[in-house]
């Protein structure tokens, strides 16, 4: 048997693309022989819909998808993800379903079992899990298959379920596994996936059909690396990450496990890609095209003028240079000369002027009182306005570019530097921000040398530097990696050999600013703690404050 992995970019909500790209998959797949083409976890109505479910026009759509899918598969079958009305009045109104479709209509539905509720997933709000488990027969072959977490209960190691979906289906006798996915990137997460991957194939010694899809919905990127594997636990093939891919295998060769066809896996490079897929995917669903940014002359607005150019084209993204009078002539030679590089259009606004202005204005009322962070906000807010203006003059979107240890501390300024229609690097550390600008140069010097080695400043008063404010960043980026990703209280981190000081300051700074990374744009998610929908913490609270 033939079987054909269909990784593709689903949109959620757009049922006629979906549709269409799923028909023109089924073509290119039965134009290499496949008899069953497998396609990922809800890409009929795009992965993740949320509150969608809840419209009973948007599952009537779905419907509609599914019977235009099914009329055309005459001959082979297809394996796809949608949601299922509940028929029953108790639990959730709807399942997390795979459809296997043929001849002409729907043959058989199976349901997911386990509902991931964290970080990213919220499944349980919508879904009621499968408690049916039931192989699906054809051309002589017993299909094991499950929908993504469905896998991640290897033998019920996993304390979150109580249930192993495949160990219920081995009774049945089947002759491989097929898996439908959405499971979301994060730098390290295609390191785990695999590991359980492999478990579960060396545990039922089958070969396994694994689907991913890929693609950015908002802040959540999906990296496909579909994996074929062979009973042996060597990986037969993984796709391409980041892009979609079509590829028909032949079963018989999957079984022998001959080939051993595992992608490398470098973190900056996998970083880069994804901020990459997550910019395009933002611009090209929404139907949107041209960006701006704030070229500051710093590392950080440097790394996102580079990705913006890259995932959208230079034409399509314009840059403000914007120096008052504390600004470098380093910055502004440094900006200038990145703009040049990258072909880009920008245009040159000096502040002092305008904020001579204000603080004309504000006199009266500010008389007596010292230079302060009031000053300092004044000119990012500045900067903020006139970026926003062109945002709205020319219709280009803001691209943010504040990263994650900034956005942890709340060292920046609300309507002013963190303002945005998108956070680019807003899950990535400073320290993470070097490297990516040293691999963004790996091949010719693209941002200047010069940004990449000055320490770092917000130029908003004499002689600034980030030190003067915060700790340095090497130390820093450490005890929030603990704290953000690893959850690890004071005690903990103080245990590890962190100075007592620092961890208590940290903690509290991240914690007292958590009103303004609510009030920031959604961040593009590539760790596995980032800061939006994983993450959900309150405001108003004590803890470590």
């Amino acid at each position: 048997m033939r079987i054909a992995v269909a990784q593709l970019n689903s949109h959620i909500g757009n049922f006629e693309g979906n549709v269409q790209r799923i028909l023109e998959a089924v073509a290119e797949a039965r134009a290499q022989g496949a008899e069953l083409i497998v396609f990922p976890e809800l890409s009929v109505c795009g992965y993740p819909p949320r509150d969608f479910l809840e419209f009973d026009d948007f599952i009537r759509q779905v419907n509609d998808a599914l019977a235009q899918l099914a009329a055309v598969t005459q001959g082979f079958a297809i394996l796809v993800g949608a949601p299922t009305r509940n028929p029953l009045p108790e639990g959730k109104d709807l399942f997390n379903s795979a459809y296997f479709l043929a001849d002409g209509q729907v043959r058989h539905i199976r349901h997911k079992a386990l509902l991931p509720t964290y970080d990213i997933f919220d499944e349980y709000r919508y879904f009621e899990p499968s408690h049916h488990f039931e192989i699906i027969e054809f051309r002589g072959k017993r299909l094991a298959v499950t929908i993504c977490e469905d896998l991640w209960n290897v033998g019920n190691e996993n304390p979150l379920y109580t249930v192993c979906p495949m160990d219920e289906m081995m009774a049945q006798q089947p002759d491989l596994m097929v898996n439908l996915s959405a499971s979301p990137f994060s730098y390290d997460h295609a390191e785990d996936r695999m590991h359980v991957l492999r478990t579960n194939v060396l545990r039922y010694n089958l070969p396994l059909f694994y689907c991913n899809q890929v693609g950015a919905q908002t802040e959540v990127i999906f990296d496909g690396g579909s994996v074929i594997m062979s009973p042996n636990g060597r990986v037969y093939d993984e796709m391409p990450y980041f892009e979609e891919c079509i590829r028909t295998y032949e079963l018989d060769e999957v079984l022998a496990g001959a080939r051993d066809n595992e992608q490398p896996r470098h973190k900056m490079a996998l970083i880069h890609d994804a901020l990459l897929l997550g910019l395009r995917d933002y611009f090209g669903k929404l139907n949107l095209k041209k960006a701006i940014v704030g070229l500051s002359g710093g590392i950080d607005s440097a790394v996102v003028t580079v990705l913006a150019a890259r995932a959208l084209g230079p034409d399509n993204v314009r840059v403000l240079l914007m120096p008052s009078q504390y600004s470098s002539e380093h910055s502004i030679a440094d900006a200038r000369a990145l703009a040049e590089n990258l072909g880009l259009q920008y245009d040159i606004l000096p502040l002092q002027s305008v904020y001579e202005s204000y603080l004309n204005l504000l006199e009266p009322h500010f008389e007596g009182l010292p230079f302060n962070i009031t000053e300092e906000n004044i000119q990012a807010r500045i900067r903020g306005m006139l970026l926003m203006a062109f945002s709205n003059k020319f219709g280009h979107i803001l691209l943010n570019t504040s990263n994650k240890s900034e956005m942890a501390v709340g060292y920046g300024t609300l309507y002013g530097d963190m303002c945005g229609g998108l956070s680019v690097i807003g899950d990535v550390y400073k320290t993470e921000i070097y490297e990516l600008a040293e691999y963004i140069n790996k091949d010719a010097e693209v941002i200047p040398v010069n940004t990449i080695t000055k320490p770092p400043s917000a130029e908003l008063r004499p002689g600034q530097k980030d030190s003067d404010s915060l700790p340095p960043y090497d130390q820093l980026d450490q005890v929030l990696f603990q704290y953000i990703e690893q959850r690890q209280g004071p005690r903990e981190l103080i245990a590890m050999g962190f100075d007592e000081t620092l961890v208590r300051r940290t903690l509290r700074l991240v914690n007292i600013n958590e009103f303004k990374r609510h009030q920031t744009a959604p961040v593009l998610r590539v760790s596995d703690k980032a800061f939006g929908v994983g993450r959900r913490m309150p405001i108003v609270v004590k803890y470590l404050s």
